[in-house]
């Protein structure tokens, strides 16, 4: 059972106020991925721990990155099953977790942070790798 969308609305607005479009819906998360062949980033939410103290502020930082990708969202697993679904049907290859991000070019995943990847991880880390895969997905446009 989800969580009170009262309870729930501050961890959305953390990562909406940053500017990243909120997916709540299939619709949404076809458009957000249809949308040409810019890189994008794609966080998936969560009401986890991690998901506070360490995903959410490395989403924070990495956007600081000037070579973060132009196109930004997000889903809320737990709470958006729908639009959460829909993009863990798309990259199917890659093991489902929340909190997690996907750096997308041209319609496939090019980088992958899973939960692994944050939980028991500083911010900053987290941070770290993101700026690294946005790097790489730079240097592979030149």
């Amino acid at each position: 059972m989800a969580y009170s969308p009262l309870m729930v609305q501050p961890m959305r607005d953390e990562v909406t106020r940053l500017g990243v479009q909120e997916l709540r819906t299939v619709d949404d998360v076809d458009t957000f991925l249809g949308s040409g062949d810019d890189p994008s980033l794609l966080f998936v939410n969560s009401v986890c721990g991690c998901a506070a103290g360490n995903a959410r502020p490395a989403l924070m930082l990495a956007l600081e990155a000037t070579d973060c990708p132009p196109k930004r969202a997000t889903v809320f697993a737990g709470q958006d099953p729908e639009s959460t679904a829909r993009v863990r049907d798309m990259f199917a290859d890659i093991p489902a977790s929340s909190p997690c991000f996907y750096v997308i070019k041209n319609d496939r995943v090019v980088g992958h942070v899973p939960r692994a990847g944050i939980e028991g991880h500083t911010a900053e880390a987290v941070a770290f790798q993101l700026r690294s895969i946005f790097k790489d997905l730079n240097n592979d446009a030149t």
